[in-house]
């Protein structure tokens, strides 16, 4: 591709958005949506099961905080390594999309089941890491599939899947309210809910009339998304975004248990922990409406601007009236998240079309591995300073991310 002259990507980019524009105006296009978005949700409420759960686990196992960290960790580095095979073998541009994620999402369901059997943290790490490990099958694939079926709105197809994985992560917090105590009732709910998305995803699903090329595995697809600098700066704005979110989704629990101690009761405390991760998935939503009108690089800085600015205001809020603090919250996890997509969909328009599949992983793989330094460093930075200012240095995501997307707009 490189020696292809700027006249010839301009007549084929021409032609691409005649293709794009129809492909827009399937009708089948928003029940296939639905079935992924459905099918996402399902399947990634097993993700944080652990967590959700952890204070429980912690008095029944005798854990420290870094052990209940790595209960979240643990499943990030399980994907990490998954997502890193995937694209390694190109399994999302060989493998159909389909098969691909009904597969992933039955592994990972009877995965998370193996929870219930645990008698202790050395039994717990491999149901975890598992679990990480084949929801990788399911992410990226899924990203990919929407995408065949949008192009103009593509921000908001995308918007709207990660939106569900976005409520699927905050399912387990709902279990949890609901079902007290019980640990059981949230380990079930994921799996069962898993077994349900592989079902749907296998028994409807069919690609969409603008499907990426197919071609045979290679092995040096990752070595050349490597040197392909758009790729590259989507991804560098994505790590930005993920040295934050993952850290903030795991410990905004013991960071509002800590704040509220004794103000408020530990259902009220979940529930407000549901909300502030399921507000993401209406600004993932906004955050696709808003990235196909105005652009994308325009919205994945504000909202980095803006969560950003919520890591250095928790500190301030945090003896501030607990309804305050609810708001806070709330609007940092409507914005922490709603950029998310926009990096996927950035990477499938600047990446090879023949390698998007692999794109995707790789991305992802780059950024669930981030997320385990800052997982894990939160504990050891409310060792030095409290909870109150845990959260600043994830500060520190957002201005790097910000500034590579800024040179990719250069571009």
């Amino acid at each position: 591709m490189g020696h292809e002259t700027e006249e010839s990507w301009r007549g084929r980019g021409q032609f691409q958005r005649i293709v794009h524009e129809h492909a827009d105006e399937h009708p089948r296009r928003w029940a296939m949506l639905i079935v992924v978005s459905l099918g996402m949700l399902l399947s990634l409420t097993s993700w944080m099961t652990a967590t959700a759960i952890g204070p429980e686990l912690q008095l029944r196992w005798s854990l420290t905080s870094s052990q209940v960290g790595w209960l979240t960790t643990i499943v990030q580095l399980g994907f990490v390594i998954g997502t890193a095979l995937g694209a390694i073998l190109n399994l999302a541009d060989v493998l159909p999309s389909k098969t691909y994620f009904a597969i992933s999402a039955l592994l990972a369901a009877a995965s998370n089941a193996f929870l219930l059997t645990a008698n202790g943290f050395d039994d717990a790490l491999p149901a975890r890491f598992l679990t990480g490990f084949f929801l990788a099958g399911v992410y990226p694939p899924g990203m990919k599939m929407v995408s065949t079926w949008f192009h103009s709105a593509r921000g908001l197809a995308i918007g709207t899947v990660v939106g569900a994985l976005t409520v699927g992560k905050a399912t387990p917090y709902l279990l949890k309210a609901i079902g007290g105590t019980s640990t059981t009732a949230v380990i079930g709910g994921g799996s069962i809910t898993g077994l349900v998305a592989a079902f749907l995803v296998a028994s409807t699903y069919r690609d969409g009339p603008y499907p990426f090329p197919s071609r045979p595995f290679e092995w040096n697809r990752v070595g050349r998304l490597l040197r392909h600098r758009e790729t590259m700066l989507a991804t560098g704005g994505y790590l930005g975004h993920m040295w934050e979110l993952y850290a903030m989704w795991t410990w905004i629990s013991a960071f509002l248990f800590a704040a509220a101690a004794g103000v408020v009761s530990d259902t009220i405390i979940d529930l407000v922990v549901f909300g502030t991760i399921a507000a993401g998935a209406l600004g993932c939503v906004l955050g696709g409406i808003a990235a196909d009108r105005i652009g994308r690089h325009r919205v994945v800085n504000l909202a980095m601007a803006i969560s950003g600015s919520c890591c250095l205001s928790a500190g301030f809020l945090f003896h501030a009236p607990f309804a305050l603090l609810v708001c806070l919250t709330w609007i940092w996890g409507f914005f922490v998240v709603a950029d998310s997509a926009q990096f996927s969909a950035l990477v499938t328009e600047v990446a090879p079309q023949d390698s998007v599949g692999t794109a995707l992983m790789l991305q992802t793989s780059l950024g669930f591995l981030l997320t385990m330094v800052t997982i894990q460093a939160v504990p050891a930075i409310v060792g030095a300073v409290d909870w109150q200012w845990a959260f600043t240095f994830l500060a520190l995501g957002p201005m790097c991310g910000i500034c590579s997307i800024l040179l990719l707009a250069r571009r």
